[in-house]
């Protein structure tokens, strides 16, 4: 499991319903390989941040339980049975299992297995952005005009939403 903390960088902000949430840049895209959890910061929050079938999840960090560090946990999936000696592995990589008492969470939703009405982990949302949202939001055309030069951008990086 990849375990490093990544520092956030506050780069930008929208407001959505009563309150403004913030998305903060939290890694480069290519820095969390497909199938992983890192922890991320954003804000003063600690994040579990997951990669899977080129989908990333965010996940407050703590278990409900006793507060076991999920970004330590293990990406995992589910094994049905339609009978005795017929298993299907289904959900790979969507499941996330804490490290200290095996509680299991959905990436994207925070929802858990053993308890869904009743036990979640906040789920954040995420985007991968080439541009940082709102950038352009109040800016108005004025009266000059700028020298412009082209640019490049070479990678897209990942943004959480608290």
């Amino acid at each position: 499991m990849a375990t490093e903390t990544s520092g956030a960088d506050q780069v930008g902000a929208r407001p959505v319903g009563t309150g403004e949430l913030e998305w903060h840049r939290v890694l480069d895209s290519d820095g969390l390989p497909e199938g992983r959890v890192t922890t991320v910061t954003a804000g003063h929050r600690s994040l579990a941040l997951t990669h899977c079938d080129g989908a990333y999840g965010a996940l407050d960090n703590h278990c409900p339980h006793q507060g076991g560090p999920l970004c330590s946990g293990r990406l995992t999936g589910f094994l049905t049975a339609a009978q005795p000696g017929e298993y299907t592995y289904t959900r790979r990589g969507e499941i996330l299992r804490c490290p200290w008492h095996g509680w299991e969470f959905d990436v994207k939703t925070g929802q858990s297995w053993f308890d869904p009405t009743h036990t979640r982990v906040r789920s954040y949302q995420v985007s991968v952005e080439t541009v940082l949202p709102g950038a352009e939001a109040g800016l108005e055309k004025g009266p000059y005009t700028a020298e412009t030069y082209p640019v490049i951008v070479e990678k897209p990086y990942v943004l959480v939403e608290i």
